[in-house]
């Protein structure tokens, strides 16, 4: 690899299809090096425009999230801490929403994680929280923002289901010296953890970690097929809102003449099918969150909502306590009344919302075999119980995911364009 300049080798993060777009390569970079653009594709990608060195880069494969992925630290698995081969570390897991009826209405689900962050800040916990919120530029997209009042958190509330690069300005966070919660997809909560080898300040500040229970995002052509379908035109867009506002609530799309609702599955489709993920959402190790204090996720059996039951649902999560910080969260969130648990599950229940989930895990190892046969990038994990599960598969199964990938590789279902800002020749 060393025989590549270093932008080939950061750009072979991109064109392999491995590039979440979490913007920690700028940060580790600098934004005078790296810049993160939108790039023809659609997607948000690092974009080299400054002079690059190979040190620099092998900083940016010990963090990127594309390139290596942790379970949990050892630090955090106590003592009360279970490990199920597919769920990973928990110590609690309810079914459960946000106490204040506003802000699970608003909420992507039953509003759990928001209702958390406004507990850390009303209970002086932190002094900021670090997510996303629909961003002022991209509508489709989601931009990182500090919130410091629940009034804040409340206006950011919802999911992201594009382009979304939660650290972009990681340092600066970082430099203010005040302790805040986290809260991202399960690989930005990975990436940060990663990027604490290095900067100890991550481990000091970084009070608690909070991440949805992630299925992928969608591609920027599927939600442009969305948009066609919608009859709005892109170029209109004023405004996106995946759901939320009720479980899953109308996927909203608003120009300046008005706005246009359509039902959660009219944007997914009815089953998982017909998804249209990016090829690092297909091979993810982790889309559940085991380096978080706390997982929040949907709860609806099977793995997705009907068009039938859907429409006055107020919203239920399934919470997963990870961590001693995560469970001591919980309960004080439910002793205050920031959160209601209706009742205890365990694994075998969150497999049953989430079933996706498990096959994915199942199959990430083959999928991963798959990769290195083509001689490509092979993202780096530990922690996560990958090669058992595996094991635990026929023969057949796992033959056929791993060749399953090969082909998929062959056919350039895996490959993206090297970046360049739109516009250029």
């Amino acid at each position: 690899m060393t025989s590549s300049t270093p932008t080939e080798r950061l750009y072979d993060i991109v064109e392999q299809g491995l590039c979440i777009g979490c913007g920690l390569c700028e940060s580790v970079a600098g934004r005078e090096t790296v810049s993160m653009m939108k790039v023809p594709s659609g997607y948000q990608h690092p974009v080299v425009i400054g002079q690059l060195e190979h040190s620099t880069v092998d900083t940016i494969y010990d963090v990127c999230p594309g390139t290596r992925v942790d379970g949990m630290p050892d630090a955090h698995i106590t003592e009360g801490t279970s490990i199920d081969p597919v769920w990973g570390p928990w110590r609690r897991i309810a079914l459960g929403w946000a106490g204040d009826p506003a802000v699970r209405y608003e909420g992507s689900t039953g509003g759990v994680l928001t209702a958390l962050a406004q507990y850390l800040l009303a209970s002086d916990r932190v002094d900021f929280i670090l997510h996303v919120r629909a961003s002022t530029v991209e509508p489709l997209f989601g931009e990182p923002t500090l919130s410091f009042t629940e009034a804040d958190v409340m206006a950011a509330a919802g999911s992201r289901y594009g382009p979304t690069a939660p650290l972009l300005n990681v340092h600066d966070v970082l430099d203010r010296g005040q302790p805040f919660a986290f809260i991202g997809k399960p690989c930005d909560i990975g990436a940060l953890r990663n990027w604490a080898r290095h900067d100890p300040r991550v481990d000091e500040l970084v009070r608690y970690w909070l991440t949805p229970v992630c299925g992928g995002w969608g591609t920027p052509t599927f939600a442009a097929s969305f948009l066609d379908r919608m009859g709005v035109d892109p170029d209109e867009l004023t405004g996106f809102r995946y759901r939320g506002r009720g479980c899953p609530g109308p996927t909203r799309a608003e120009t300046a003449d008005g706005s246009v609702d359509a039902h959660y599955l009219d944007y997914w489709g009815d089953d998982a099918s017909q998804w249209s993920l990016p090829w690092r959402c297909k091979i993810c190790p982790d889309g559940i969150g085991e380096a978080a204090d706390i997982a929040a996720s949907d709860a609806w059996p099977g793995g997705s909502p009907t068009r039938e039951d859907s429409v006055d649902d107020p919203g239920t999560n399934a919470i997963i306590a990870r961590t001693a910080v995560g469970q001591e969260l919980m309960e004080a969130a439910e002793r205050d009344g920031a959160l209601v648990l209706e009742r205890e599950i365990g694994p075998a229940e969150m497999s049953e919302y989430q079933p996706h989930q498990v096959r994915k895990k199942l199959a990430v190892s083959p999928r991963l075999q798959g990769i290195a046969d083509e001689s490509r990038v092979v993202p780096r994990y530990s922690g996560l119980r990958l090669d058992e599960l595996a094991a635990g598969q026929s023969v057949e199964v796992n033959t056929a995911q791993r060749d399953g990938t090969r082909e998929r590789i062959r056919k350039g279902k895996a490959t993206e364009a090297t970046p360049k800002p739109i516009g250029s020749s």
